[in-house]
């Protein structure tokens, strides 16, 4: 509910199983002709439709740490700013070509950074998209073998021998440290829980070490779903008290801060304006079906479609069978 900015996270071992990689990668053109089309079409495309009142996320986390080459110490981006802009359009994939989202994103670094370092981010993004190709290979090898903590951990050392490729140490240690410590921390969890010499009391133990163990960055990053949780709460129940929604805007900006306030007060409008459309099109819905009670099973799901269509968008359709007996 946070991040309607799009913001993507790693996931620790989930980012290892890139099946899904092999189906985006596979939307990438053909040719070389296909790909110049896809990118002339960027000019008068208005983007992705998931990615519409977003903003992308990374290019405004200037940083004195890990800057660009070519760049001054104040005024650099860090390598895990520039990954998690590259994840935030490569989230759009299976809407666009790979070609036509690098092309977006050269685009945002144009306009957002000077020459030097725009030019060398997309280097660096040329390099993050041959890792990525590379990385389906890899994962097509691994999905032959049989599932398991090894398999798992095999596969973890391989993308780690992988990365040493395309990315330095002080590159990868700022685009994927938390991804890693997030990864060797589930390993480490995983053997405890698979250790048959170990009793539950001293896999408890075990599981205490690593919990305090854990760096703080890592902790934080998996408080934040149980913090998000815990907010949207209160901020429920404030609204059961009769608190206005300015009172659950400050409750917000107070946590978080005015700007993550005012994104959480969209969701919460767009939210409720699709509860609205929801609820008149069951009215509607259950209109037409009343009307068509003696039609034919053929002509009523006919009037349906129809109704579906003029009504909602062919990306929400989809939505619509959980609202539905």
């Amino acid at each position: 509910m946070l991040q309607s900015t799009k913001s993507r996270v790693g996931a620790g071992l989930l980012g290892l199983l890139v099946v899904a990689l092999a189906l985006w990668w596979a939307s990438r053109p053909a040719d070389a002709t296909q790909a110049s089309a896809a990118l002339s079409s960027v000019a008068t495309s208005a983007g992705a439709r998931s990615l519409q009142g977003t903003v992308p996320d990374g290019l405004s986390l200037p940083s004195a740490l890990n800057a660009l080459p070519g760049a001054t110490a104040t005024g650099g981006l860090d390598y895990g700013g520039l990954k998690r802009l590259f994840d935030y359009y490569l989230s759009t994939v299976g809407e666009q070509s790979v070609d036509t989202i690098a092309q977006q994103i050269r685009t945002e670094l144009d306009k957002t950074l000077d020459a030097t370092r725009a030019e060398a981010a997309k280097r660096l993004l040329g390099r993050y998209l041959n890792f990525k190709g590379e990385l389906v290979t890899l994962e097509k090898q691994f999905a032959k073998q049989p599932p398991g903590a090894k398999a798992l951990r095999l596969r973890f050392d391989a993308m780690q021998t992988l990365r040493t490729r395309f990315f330095n140490a002080e590159e990868e240690q700022a685009m994927f440290g938390l991804e890693d410590a997030a990864d060797r921390d589930a390993l480490a969890r995983l053997d405890i829980a698979n250790n048959p010499q170990l009793s539950a009391a001293q896999k408890r133990e075990h599981l205490a070490v690593l919990d305090a163990a854990m760096p703080k960055a890592l902790r934080e990053d998996r408080e934040a779903p149980r913090a998000v949780i815990r907010l949207d709460e209160m901020a429920q129940a404030l609204r059961a008290q009769g608190g206005s929604e300015d009172d659950v805007f400050r409750l917000r900006a107070k946590a978080l801060d005015p700007a993550a306030a005012t994104r959480l007060a969209e969701v919460d409008r767009e939210e409720q304006a699709w509860k609205s459309r929801i609820a008149a099109y069951l009215a509607e819905r259950n209109r037409v079906l009343q009307s068509l009670a003696n039609a034919s099973e053929t002509e009523r799901q006919t009037a349906l479609d129809a109704l579906q269509e003029a009504q909602f968008s062919a990306s929400e359709r989809p939505r619509l069978a959980a609202y539905t007996p």
